[in-house]
């Protein structure tokens, strides 16, 4: 008996993509996709069949009815700063990228708004409304790489996002192209809008839903008056007790980060602040804003509360280009590890604010028991932990290790009450720790709502959810590489 198999008629895909975008447009040279194999999880990589550059909105619906019509899955790509997985393409399928769609398109405000595509860069909002006194809040380390498509996928924070909160507290509304082509409007210009909150559905969904191509961004008036503090300690535990203090305190600051010895260092060897102790157990940075009278009197309190915690010094910034300098360092310190060592695996747990201090001697004992050096800055505020797990891939077997270390990080985190990502997102990296948060029925309920989007799982496919491939297994067994962190 004779078996029809059927192929994908890539041909006739290819032509018709290319009367979509041009040639301009399309990358079917497998040498000229090599810099689209892998988002900023480098250690994943693999060569999507077909990359496709559109520039509209109805491109982007022209191309998702190409892959709806043929069953082609694809996989949506901004700047590739993901550092969970999610951007990683498919063998056979294709990767769409935002990165021409970068236009401004309306700026309002008088009702603090500005609309723009998804591949706009994040620290682009802020420049094109600084000079009128606003600013957009969410604010990744990787803010003037990564783009606002991507952190709606991901749900991105920054070190705002204490008191300001996270991408999803600032996105009002969103053009979206669903996986069949169909072009939908989510949310509006009115804060609440009535009905199903479908734009908080689709923010985070990490490209499984469609694919957003205008987005209505809220930006906020910057405040009167600024100041940073640096606090460092001869602890890590003294730092986070210092936070749980801060805010039990009635204090909210604008954001609190904190850094260890080995993220100082290396901080300090590339950037050199000379702010930060290279002495010190921990810093602790925290910044305060709000009216002219209300600054002086905040800075004046955590200052006091540092000191009662144990703080050796207290440096205060007010000025804008020393509130930089000491900033510099925590926006380099992913970067820096590099000179710790050869490779560095990067986790995204969030814990209550309260078990900070337990959960870091947990993870130095993790350390200690595993032989691998641990470094960590975090958004100490929030919670939201990203140890830095340094090692040499050239050592067989090195990876699975630390892969399996940062899944014990991960477990801790949730079984303190927290979760397994921040920000990062699951992509392909966690997606076989879902179920240490989420029960079968709640994982089968989240299945639903994406079925209801997107029936045919044609939507960045084999992400988010567990599978029988998942944790990476499903790159390891394509292609794994050095790891090159890309920021």
């Amino acid at each position: 008996m004779n078996t029809l198999v059927q192929t994908t008629p890539w041909q006739r895909i290819t032509e018709e993509l290319l009367l979509i975008v041009g040639s301009s447009g399309l990358i079917t040279d497998e040498s000229e996709s090599l810099v689209y194999e892998c988002d900023g999880l480098a250690i994943y990589r693999q060569r999507p069949k077909l990359v496709v550059l559109p520039t509209t909105t109805e491109q982007v619906a022209a191309i998702l009815k190409v892959c709806d019509r043929y069953r082609v899955p694809f996989v949506a790509r901004g700047s590739g700063t993901g550092l969970s997985g999610g951007a990683l393409p498919l063998a056979d399928g294709i990767l769409i990228v935002t990165a021409r769609m970068n236009q401004i398109l309306d700026v309002d405000l008088a009702n603090q708004q500005v609309v723009v595509q998804p591949g706009v860069i994040n620290a682009w909002v802020t420049q094109a409304v600084a000079d009128q006194g606003y600013y957009y809040a969410p604010d990744p380390s990787s803010q003037i790489i990564c783009s606002i498509g991507g952190n709606v996928a991901e749900n991105s924070g920054g070190v705002h996002c204490l008191k300001y909160g996270v991408t999803t507290n600032h996105v009002l509304g969103l053009t979206v192209v669903l996986p069949n082509g169909e072009i939908v409007e989510l949310g509006g210009a009115v804060p609440e809008m009535p009905g199903y909150d479908l734009t908080g559905v689709f923010v985070g969904s990490e490209g499984t839903l469609g694919i957003a191509t205008e987005i209505r961004l809220r930006v906020l008036k910057q405040a009167e008056a600024i100041a940073v503090l640096l606090a460092d300690f001869t602890t890590i535990e003294a730092a986070g007790e210092t936070v749980s203090a801060i805010i039990r305190a009635g204090i909210i600051p604008a954001g609190m980060e904190i850094m260890d010895n080995l993220s100082i260092n290396a901080v300090e060897d590339v950037v050199a602040t000379n702010c930060y102790p290279r002495d010190a157990g921990a810093v602790l940075l925290v910044e305060v804003d709000g009216l002219e009278a209300e600054v002086p009197v905040l800075q004046e309190r955590v200052s006091q509360i540092c000191y009662a915690q144990g703080a050796r010094h207290v440096r205060i910034a007010t000025a804008a280009e020393e509130r930089l300098r000491l900033w510099k360092g925590r926006k380099a310190a992913f970067a820096a590890a590099g000179r710790l060592s050869p490779n560095y695996f990067v986790q995204d747990g969030v814990i209550p604010r309260s078990q900070l201090a337990t959960v870091l001697k947990e993870i130095e004992q993790l350390s200690q028991r595993s032989g691998y050096r641990i470094a960590n800055v975090f958004h100490a505020g929030d919670g939201n932990l990203h140890p830095l797990i340094l090692y040499d891939q050239a050592v067989p077997g090195a990876l699975a290790e630390v892969e399996a270390l940062g899944g014990e990080i991960l477990k801790l985190c949730v079984r303190l009450g927290g979760s397994i990502s921040g920000e990062h997102g699951i992509g392909s990296d966690k997606a076989c720790f879902m179920p240490e948060m989420f029960s079968p029925a709640d994982l089968e309920t989240m299945q639903q709502v994406r079925s209801a989007f997107d029936p045919k799982r044609l939507a960045n496919p084999e992400k988010l959810f567990p599978t029988p491939r998942t944790c990476g297994e499903g790159a390891h067994h394509v292609n794994a590489y050095p790891q090159v962190e890309v920021f």
